[in-house]
């Protein structure tokens, strides 16, 4: 799933290639992703990207009065066209969900893998309009980002951090691997109580969101769209890296599974060296 910092890269990817030219095609392919209908996704064509945004892992292309906005979900992803396809991208059991064509004859598909069907299109007057982007907490990238206003945001939360962390409404752009990356790096449970982290722990953690988020955009950013996925995965430390050493102890990186998704995490650095079976089988750890 894109997070911040590959939402992040791609937006800037997308703001170099894309800006001041014209929109010359804009077919839905996935009738399910488009979740407006007026304006029509038509009224894009003929108009100038003025800019490209991002909010949270929402990616959003301007034109002034009108917004293209996308939320990638788990199986989306934008494939980069020096030459788009003169056939018209019409909706069928294909991946292809979007095809966005510009002068001169490049732009990009809009797909969505697996079976699930979550990627989302807008065609809005502001981006607000979007109920997702309106209730989205803070970027933790953001200036005024500090340890105070995260202590804040997790004081009452009766969550664990790990769902709290990916609760985009709290923060925006966190998703699994970036929050199991971020309790590593602050040497916490992912099960911990938000509520009940000392000022010790809202500080480390802190630290290591910024600075899991910060490195991962840095590597990104500049990387053309189809080298970010590989970007990702090469950075991670123990998301998506079940049964491999842990980089900073060298013990195993081990699993809790759930119904849809899966949690990452080494026992000596986050859990006093015990492991967690099963999250709906075990006893949290606290």
């Amino acid at each position: 799933m894109p997070e911040l910092p590959e939402v992040e890269a791609l937006c800037c990817f997308l703001r170099v290639e894309c800006g001041g030219k014209v929109i010359e095609r804009a077919e839905v392919a996935a009738l399910s992703a488009l979740k407006t209908y007026q304006p029509p996704v038509e009224s894009l064509v003929g108009r100038t990207v003025a800019d490209v945004e991002r909010k949270g892992k929402y990616l959003m292309i301007g034109t002034g009065d009108l917004w293209l906005v996308m939320h990638l979900a788990r199986g989306g992803w934008v494939h980069w066209r020096e030459k788009i396809p003169p056939a018209r991208a019409r909706p069928g059991r294909g991946p292809l969900a979007l095809r966005f064509g510009l002068s001169g004859g490049a732009g990009f598909d809009v797909t969505e893998q697996g079976t699930e069907k979550r990627l989302a299109l807008w065609v809005v007057r502001d981006p607000l309009e979007v109920d997702g982007v309106a209730r989205l907490g803070p970027d933790p990238l953001g200036p005024g980002f500090g340890v105070a206003e995260l202590a804040a945001l997790l004081a009452g939360r009766t969550g664990n951090i790990k769902t709290v962390l990916t609760d985009q409404s709290v923060i925006a752009g966190v998703g699994n691997a970036y929050s199991d990356e971020a309790l590593h790096a602050a040497k916490l449970s992912p099960f911990k109580t938000a509520s009940k982290l000392t000022g010790e722990e809202v500080t480390a953690l802190h630290a290591g969101m910024l600075r899991v988020l910060g490195d991962a955009v840095e590597r990104s950013v500049g990387l053309k769209a189809g080298g970010l996925k590989s970007e990702k995965k090469s950075g991670l430390a123990v998301h998506g890296r079940t049964g491999q050493p842990c980089p900073v102890c060298g013990d195993t990186v081990r699993e809790v599974s759930f119904a849809t998704k899966s949690l990452q995490y080494c026992p000596t650095c986050q859990t006093g060296g015990r492991s967690l079976a099963d999250r709906r089988m075990s006893r949290l750890l606290k």
